[in-house]
C-alpha cells in the first residue's frame, strides 16, 4: 500500500484570526450533554464474542469448527483462572506526581512509505516489560474502542466522548501507579510509573481538547443581568466576545481542573489535602509568648497585627515562620486548582481572617470571569451598589493596586515567597508568581490567569474612561506610564493607572506566552524541560490551533524509521502515542467537520489516514483483530481495503476463532456492498483476497526443482482455505444478514468451482496421496450447503443453478478419485508383500475398494439425465465478427520424474512452438492461432502462456454442443496429458492459473467464457476416470474376478450418444487398448483354465 503526502498542500496559518474565528473552536454544544455511562455489560460490537455458554443456554455459532475451537478455549481459560492469583493493590503514599522526563524525538523519515506485512503470519510484537503493564495496555485499546464505537453509533456525543476518554486514561493510570509499588524490580517499577505518567498526561491533553473544542459557548441568563452594569459582568461579556480571552479562561480552567482533580487523587490515596490544619494554628503563637516574656530582639516583630512583619520589616520566630510558609504554601497550591472558597475557609480556619479578605474583596463575590462565577454569585447587588457610588471598575482596581503594592513589597523584603505569590497572582504580577513554579501547568497557568486578568482590567478602563468622557486612548496613557523610568520607580503612583504596572509582563499573544515558557529567563529549568514532553508539545498546538502542525508531530513520532529492516510494522514511541493520535485524528474529524477549510480537511484526511493505518496495524500486530474493523471503517476506502486484504493473507492460515474475529470485525462495521464511496466495503475486500489468492508466489531463494513442485501442490491448500472466509456466517445483528449469507454462499460456490477446475487438472497422476485443497474445499462447503438452498437462493440470479450443478459434479468426481486412490494405495502397500504370504483380509479388502470405486466411477460415466460437465445453455448470445478467444495460464514444466524445468528463453520458444503445433496448419491459419509463452515476471519457476483464436460457430458463437472446450482446450490439453510434440513422452503441464475470456480484436474488453475450462477439464477428467477404471478392471481380472460392468463401460465409449472417444488422445487411446487387450487376455486365459484341468 502506497499513500504519499503531498507537497503541494496549502499551509494553515494558526496566526490568521479571521481562520480561527471561522473555524469557531468554541461551537454550541450539542443538544445531549450527560455523559454516557459506559456499562461494562454493553453490548458492543468490538467487545470479544461471548463464550459458547452463558450459564442458561449454549449459544449457537455460525460454524461448527468454531464451536469446538471456542469449547477447548473455554477450557483453557478456565485451567489458567484456576491457577492465576491477583495481586493486591497498594495504596501508593506518594503525595506529589512524579516529575516528567522530556523525551527526546527520534530520527523518522517524514514520507509516507508502505508497510510490507506479508513476510511472515504471525506479527512481531512490541516488548511488554511485564504482564501487568501489558493487560492494562490491552483493557486501554478495548475501551477506547469500545467508547469510540458508541459514539459512532450516536449513543455518545463527541464532546461526551472526550471527557469519557479523559476519564478512561486517568484510570488506568492510577491503577498502573497503584501496581507500582515496589515489589517489582526496579526497572519494572520504573516502567511503569513512566506508563502511569504518560496515561496522566493523556487525559490532560483530552480534559484541553474538551475546553478547546467540546465545551460550549454559554450565554449569560437573562435572570443575572444588572442593570446598570457591574464590573463583574462587563468582564464576563467581554470575555465572551473576545476570542483571545475567551481561549485563555479556557485554558485556566482546564489548568486548575487538573490541579483539582490531583487534590482530590491525593486525598483519596493519602486521607487528607493541603489544609488539614488545627484551628488558629495561623496565630503565631509561639512569638505571642516570646514577647509577653518581654525579651528584646530587634529581629523580631513587636507586635501580632497581621501587617506587622512588612511595616517593621521584621520576622517571626522561626516555628511560627515555617507554619506560617506552610499556611500559605497551601493556600496557594488551592488557588492554583482553582479552590477559591476552600482556601478563604482554610484562612478563617487558621485564624487569619483578614487574608480570606484579600482573596475575596467583595463580601465573598467570586470575581472570575465565566458564567459559572455569575451562577454561583446569584444576583447579588451589593457589588452594583458600590460601584454604582466609586465608578465601575474602580473598587476591582484599588484591591488588585493594593495586592501589587503588598507583593512588592514582601518581596523586597525577602519575605516568603509563597506569601507574595498569593497578592502577585491576584494582580498579574508574574515576575512574583514564577519562583514558587516548579512545573509547565503551574507557570502556564501563572502566565495565562495573568494575561487574561490583564486585558480584562484594560477592558475596564477604557469603559470607565469612555463614561467619563476622556478621549485620550487609555492604553496609550497606560504605555507611557509604564515607559517612565524603572518600574520600581513606579510601583506606588496610585489606582489610576493600573494596570500599567504589570502591563510589561504579560505577552503580545499567545505565542508569545508559550515561548516564555519554553526560554524565559523567570521561568524554572523544569518548566523548560517539560516544554520538550510530546504531550506538552501536543498540547501547546492545541492552545495555538495548530492542528497542522499538530498532525505533522503525530505522524513524525510514530513513523517507522529508515534502518528498520524488519518486515513487520514497528512504529516508533510509545504504542499508547500511536492510539491517542488515531483517536485524536478521528475525533477533530467529527468536531470540526463542518469548518474546516478545504486544505486543512485534505492534511487531516491524509496524515489522519496515515496515523488510523498504522494504528489499526498495531492492534493486528497485537492480536486484536476484533478492534481492527472500527478504525479500519474511518479510513480511506482504498487504505481499508488494502488493510483487511493484508490482515486476511496473513491470517489466513490461523485458527477459525481468530479468522472469524476478523470476519465480524469487517462485518458489521463496513458495508456488504459499495454504498458510500466514502468508505471501503467488505464485498471489494473479498474480491481482492479471492483474485491475489490465486497468485503462487514461491520462495525464490530456493532453485531445488523438487521443492519448487512441492510448494505448488502445498499452495493448493492456501488458495483453499480462502474460500473459508466465505462461509462463516453473518452477525444476525446486521441489516440484511440473510441477503448477505446468500452472497456469500454464492462467491463460495463461484470461487469454489474455478479452483475445482485447476486442483483437477493438476491431480492427473495416479499417486496414493488425495488433492489435498480439493477435499479442504469441500469441507468448507459441506455445512454451509447443509441448509434449505431454496430458501437462500430464491431471489438469486439464475446462475446459482448453474454453480450448485457444477458443484455436485465435481463432489462426484472427486470422491470417485478418492476411492480410486484409496483402493491404489491398498494395492502399492499389497504389492511390498510376497503372493505367498499376503493374507485374505488384504486381499478382500483391495477386492472392495475396487468395487466401491467402480461402482463410484460408473455412476459418474454412466448418467443419462444430467451428463458430467455438460453444458445446458448457451455459451455466448451475442455473435460478433471480430469476437476473439483467450487462454491465460500460469503454469510449470514438469519431467516425468517429477521435477520442475525453470524457464529460460530457448525453453520458451519450445514450448510455444509445441503448443501451436498440437493442431494441424490449416485449422491455426483459420481461426488465427495466436500463442504466446514467456517466463513468469511473479514466479520464477513457471511460464505465462496465452493463447488466443478466432470465435467460431459452436466453438464461442452459438450453442457449444461438444462439450470439450473447442481449440484453446484442445491446444492446452496436449500439455496437461503429457503429449507435446518435441518434448519426450509424459513431460506434462502444471496448471498454477488458468482463465478464458472473450475479448475483441484489441483484447481490451475482456468477458469470462467458463465453457472452455469446462470443457478442458471434461476433455482431461473423463478419459483418466475410464483409464482408472480400466487399470482397476485388469487388477480385479488378475484375481480371478470379472465384472459385467466391464462391457457397459467398453460400450459407453464405443457410443457416439457419448461422445467420449474424441476426448481421448492418440496416447490415451492407445493405453486404453493395451489395457482392454490385457483384460481380455485374461479373461480367455480364465475360460481356458476348466479346459485344460483334468
Amino acid at each position: 500500500m502506497e499513500c504519499e503526502m503531498e507537497d503541494d498542500l496549502p499551509e494553515f496559518d494558526p496566526h490568521d484570526l479571521r481562520v480561527r474565528e471561522r473555524f469557531r473552536r468554541y461551537g454550541k454544544r450539542q443538544a445531549f450533554s450527560g455523559i454516557s455511562q459506559h456499562e461494562d455489560n454493553s453490548s458492543s460490537k468490538s467487545a470479544e464474542a461471548r463464550l459458547f455458554f452463558n450459564g442458561l443456554d449454549i449459544q449457537r455459532r455460525p460454524n461448527a469448527a468454531l464451536f469446538l475451537e471456542e469449547i477447548k478455549q473455554e477450557i483453557e481459560n478456565y485451567e489458567v483462572d484456576d491457577i492465576e492469583t491477583t495481586p493486591g493493590r497498594v495504596i501508593s503514599s506518594s503525595r506529589r506526581r512524579l516529575p516528567a522526563d522530556g523525551q527526546s524525538l527520534s530520527e523518522l523519515d517524514d514520507g509516507y512509505r508502505s508497510v510490507n506485512l506479508l513476510a511472515t503470519p504471525s506479527s512481531k510484537p512490541y516488548k511488554h516489560e511485564d504482564d501487568a503493564s501489558a493487560d492494562t495496555g490491552g483493557t486501554t485499546f478495548t475501551l477506547f474502542a469500545s467508547l469510540l464505537e458508541s459514539a459512532l453509533q450516536g449513543l455518545i456525543p463527541f464532546p461526551d466522548l472526550i471527557l469519557q476518554f479523559e476519564n478512561t486514561c486517568r484510570n488506568m493510570s492510577e491503577t498502573i501507579r497503584d501496581e507500582a509499588t515496589g515489589r517489582h524490580r526496579i526497572v519494572e517499577d520504573k516502567l511503569m510509573r513512566q506508563k502511569s505518567k504518560l496515561l496522566n498526561d493523556e487525559a490532560a491533553t483530552w480534559s484541553l481538547l474538551w475546553y478547546l473544542f467540546g465545551k460550549g459557548n454559554e450565554e449569560i441568563p437573562e435572570s443575572l443581568i444588572l442593570s446598570p452594569s457591574t464590573s463583574h459582568q462587563e468582564a464576563c461579556l467581554f470575555v465572551m466576545d473576545d476570542h483571545t480571552t475567551q481561549l485563555c479562561l479556557r485554558i485556566v480552567q482546564w489548568l486548575e481542573g487538573l490541579a483539582s482533580k490531583a487534590l482530590d487523587l491525593e486525598k483519596k490515596i493519602r486521607g487528607w489535602h493541603v489544609g488539614s490544619y488545627l484551628h488558629n494554628s495561623g496565630l503565631w503563637q509561639r512569638t505571642q509568648r516570646f514577647l509577653k516574656k518581654g525579651v528584646c530582639d530587634s529581629t523580631l516583630v513587636q507586635h501580632l497585627d497581621f501587617d506587622a512583619p512588612t511595616r517593621e520589616d521584621a520576622l517571626l520566630l522561626s516555628e511560627d515562620k515555617k507554619q506560617e510558609d506552610s499556611l500559605l504554601e497551601d493556600i496557594w497550591i488551592l488557588l492554583r486548582a482553582g479552590r477559591l472558597e476552600e482556601a478563604c475557609e482554610l484562612c478563617r480556619s487558621a485564624g487569619q481572617p483578614w487574608r480570606a479578605g484579600t482573596l475575596c474583596p467583595f463580601g465573598g463575590l467570586d470575581q472570575f470571569p465565566s458564567v459559572e462565577a455569575l451562577n454561583r454569585n446569584g444576583k447579588n447587588r451589593s457589588l452594583q451598589a458600590t460601584e454604582l457610588e466609586s465608578g465601575i471598575g474602580f473598587q476591582r482596581r484599588l484591591w488588585k493596586w493594593a495586592c501589587f503594592c503588598a507583593s512588592e513589597k514582601v518581596a523586597e523584603q525577602e519575605g516568603g515567597k509563597f506569601e507574595a505569590a498569593v497578592f502577585a497572582i491576584q494582580c498579574s504580577n508574574v515576575k512574583r508568581v514564577l519562583p514558587v513554579c516548579k512545573d509547565w501547568e503551574s507557570a502556564c497557568w501563572v502566565m495565562t490567569k495573568s494575561w487574561l486578568d490583564s486585558q480584562i482590567d484594560l477592558e475596564l478602563a477604557r469603559l470607565l474612561q469612555s463614561k467619563s468622557g476622556q478621549t485620550k486612548s487609555n492604553e496609550d496613557s497606560f504605555c507611557g506610564v509604564s515607559r517612565q523610568g524603572d518600574q520600581s520607580m513606579n510601583v506606588y503612583v496610585g489606582t489610576e493607572t493600573w494596570p500599567s504596572q504589570v502591563l510589561d509582563q504579560q505577552p503580545h499573544d499567545l505565542r508569545a506566552l508559550l515561548q516564555k515558557l519554553h526560554s524565559g529567563e523567570m521561568v524554572h529549568e523544569a518548566v523548560s524541560r517539560d516544554c520538550r514532553d510530546q504531550h506538552r508539545q501536543i498540547q501547546m498546538d492545541l492552545m495555538l490551533g495548530d492542528v497542522a502542525h499538530l498532525l505533522d508531530l503525530l505522524k513524525f513520532w510514530i513513523t517507522p524509521s529508515e534502518d528498520d529492516n524488519d518486515m513487520v510494522f514497528r512504529p516508533c514511541g510509545d504504542p499508547q502515542l500511536v492510539r491517542f493520535g488515531a483517536h485524536l485524528v478521528l475525533v477533530l474529524r467529527y468536531l470540526l467537520a463542518d469548518d474546516m477549510k478545504d486544505a486543512f480537511k485534505e492534511k487531516l484526511v491524509i496524515v489522519g489516514n496515515f496515523i488510523l493505518y498504522m494504528y489499526a496495524v498495531y492492534l493486528f500486530s497485537q492480536n486484536h483483530e476484533e478492534l481492527v474493523g472500527v478504525y479500519a471503517s474511518q479510513l480511506a476506502p482504498h487504505l481499508c481495503v488494502d488493510l483487511f486484504v493484508h490482515i486476511m493473507e496473513i491470517r489466513l492460515m490461523a485458527s477459525v476463532h481468530v479468522k472469524y474475529k476478523i470476519f465480524r470485525s469487517a462485518m458489521e462495521y463496513l458495508p456488504f456492498l459499495s454504498t458510500d464511496a466514502s468508505k471501503g466495503c467488505f464485498g471489494d475486500i473479498l474480491e481482492r483476497v479471492l483474485s491475489r489468492s490465486r497468485q503462487i508466489i514461491c520462495n525464490k531463494s530456493d532453485e531445488n526443482s523438487h521443492n519448487a513442485m512441492e510448494q505448488h501442490q502445498l499452495q493448493t491448500i492456501r488458495k483453499a482455505m480462502v474460500v473459508q472466509w466465505l462461509c462463516f456466517t453473518p452477525p444476525s445483528t446486521i441489516n440484511g444478514c440473510e441477503e448477505i449469507k446468500a452472497k456469500l454462499l454464492k462467491l463460495a460456490l463461484a470461487h469454489s468451482n474455478m479452483l475445482f477446475r485447476e486442483f483437477a487438472l493438476i491431480s492427473m497422476r495416479r499417486t496414493p496421496e488425495l488433492p489435498a485443497g480439493a477435499h479442504l474445499l469441500l469441507s468448507f462447503l459441506a455445512e454451509p450447503l447443509q441448509q434449505p438452498i431454496d430458501s437462500l437462493f430464491m431471489e438469486e440470479e439464475d446462475d446459482i443453478s448453474e454453480d450448485m450443478v457444477e458443484f455436485k459434479d465435481w463432489q462426484e468426481f472427486y470422491s470417485c478419485d478418492a476411492t480410486y486412490r484409496r483402493w491404489l494405495k491398498i494395492e502399492l502397500e499389497n504389492a511390498v508383500v510376497p503372493p505367498h504370504e499376503l493374507a485374505e483380509e488384504e486381499r478382500e479388502k483391495a477386492h472392495i475398494a475396487a468395487r466401491e470405486m467402480l461402482d463410484t466411477s460408473l455412476g459418474l460415466l454412466l448418467k443419462r439425465e444430467a451428463p458430467w460437465f455438460v453444458e445446458g445453455s448457451t455459451a455466448y448470445n451475442d455473435p460478433s465478427d471480430c469476437m476473439f478467444l483467450e487462454l491465460h495460464a500460469t503454469l510449470m514444466l514438469c519431467l516425468p520424474t517429477g521435477e520442475s524445468v525453470s524457464p529460460d528463453p530457448t525453453l520458451c520458444t519450445t514450448l510455444m512452438s509445441a503448443l501451436y503445433s498440437s493442431v494441424s496448419e490449416d485449422i491455426a491459419l483459420e481461426r488465427q492461432l495466436q500463442v504466446d509463452v514467456a517466463p513468469s515476471s511473479k514466479d520464477q519457476s513457471c511460464f505465462e502462456a496465452v493463447i488466443r483464436c478466432l470465435a467460431a460457430d459452436r466453438d464461442g458463437l452459438k450453442q457449444h454442443k461438444a462439450n470439450d472446450g473447442g481449440l484453446l482446450a484442445e491446444v492446452i490439453a496436449a500439455g496437461f496429458k503429457g503429449e507435446l510434440p518435441r518434448f519426450q513422452a509424459k513431460v506434462t503441464l502444471e496448471i498454477s492459473q488458468l482463465d478464458a475470456w472473450y475479448t475483441d480484436d484489441m483484447g481490451s474488453s475482456r468477458t469470462p467464457a467458463p465453457y472452455i475450462v469446462r470443457g478442458l477439464c471434461r476433455r482431461c477428467c473423463l478419459p483418466e476416470t475410464i483409464l482408472r477404471c480400466m487399470q482397476v478392471y485388469v487388477s480385479l481380472a488378475e484375481s480371478g474376478k470379472f465384472l459385467s460392468s466391464h462391457d457397459e463401460l467398453i460400450d459407453l465409449v464405443a457410443s457416439s450418444q457419448s461422445a467420449l472417444l474424441p476426448l481421448f488422445s492418440p496416447l490415451q487411446l492407445q493405453e486404453f487398448l493395451l489395457f482392454e487387450r490385457e483384460y481380455a487376455i485374461l479373461q480367455m486365459e480364465a475360460q481356458e483354465e476348466p479346459l485344460t484341468s483334468p
